[in-house]
Parts: structure tokens; sequence; C-alpha cells
């Protein structure tokens, strides 16, 4: 999947010309039972600055599902459709592993409805770029989102659950929020 997928970034050149500092797929990259996390870009402060040295802080940082204290984190997420015959064991083994592997064992607060809720310390823009997928909140129905859709995920519980036969692509923008 990540060969497909592809971050282009500017700057400006020692006479304060515009060029590209780099083009190339993600900086790092998870994948796992058809789902993953391809990181794309990490602004450390506001206002960003578009002045300073080219640094790719992205490729610097451990894999991790929530941006740094201060920090904006940009990637793409790729939702897998779920497999009807996994059982709520296998399910749950999935996602503590997933979790575990982004450093976000602590965003599983309460798991009752789906093993892949989560909640995390950030104001999330999610937007659906291929395929679809279903958003879960603590109450009322799951919302169906297709291309184009955008949700502004507020640090509320949520998963990302895909009934389809394809897998989903997301491109998530999360702001570091206080609680």
């Amino acid at each position: 999947m990540s060969q497909n997928l592809r971050r282009i970034v500017t700057g400006h050149d020692a006479h304060g010309k515009s060029i590209i500092e780099l083009d190339e797929g993600p900086a790092k990259e998870l994948e796992a039972n058809g789902s993953g996390l391809f990181e794309i870009w990490l602004t450390k402060g506001l206002p960003a600055s578009d002045n300073q040295m080219f640094r790719d802080y992205i490729a610097e940082e451990d894999l991790a599902l929530c941006p740094p204290e201060g920090a904006i984190k940009v990637r793409w997420f790729m939702v897998p459709p779920e497999d009807p015959n996994a059982s709520d064991e296998d399910k749950e083994a999935a996602a503590a592993f997933g979790f575990a592997a982004i450093q976000a064992e602590h965003a599983r607060v309460d798991t009752s409805r789906h093993p892949m809720m989560h909640k995390t310390k950030s104001v999330d823009y999610i937007i659906i770029v291929k395929g679809e997928v279903d958003m879960l909140l603590d109450q009322g129905e799951a919302k169906s989102l297709k291309p184009g859709d955008v949700v502004i995920q507020r640090g509320t519980n949520h998963a990302w659950v895909n009934h389809g036969k394809e897998p989903a692509l997301l491109i998530a923008v999360l702001a570091d929020a206080e609680v």
C-alpha cells in the first residue's frame, strides 16, 4: 500500500526561491493484518515556521498514535474490512497488539462497544479518501462515511469499522489538545 502514497514537501533555497525539499513515500509505516499507519509530517509548535532549515521531524520520532505535546501530526491510515469469522478474542488480541505497537495502550479507555475503541488527547481532522468506513462513538448509531466526508474528532472515544469488502484509506491531521 505505501508504494502508492507520496509526500512532497516544499521549502526555500539559499536565495529564498521555492524548491522541493522532499519527494518520497511515508516517513514511517506500520502495517499489520490489513491495517496500517503511514506517517506524513510533524509540525512542532505553533505558529509553524516556514523559514527554518528543512527537518523531517516525523522521520526522527518513534511511531506513536498521538502527536507530541504542542505538535500537529499528519498521516494516512488504512482500515481493513472486518473479518466476520474472527472471534471476539481474536479481535481483542489484534486491537491490543495494534495499540501497543503505536504506544497507545492508554488510549483504550472503554472498549465495551468495539475492541478498536480509543480516545486520544488531540483534535483530529479525518478525511475519507477511499472506501467506506463506519465511525462508532459511545452513544448512538454508527455513522457511515464515504470519500470526501470529513470528521472533526474532538477527543472522543471512537472506532473506525469497515463493513465493506475493500480497505478504506483515510488521512488524519492530529493536533495536540488540552484535556
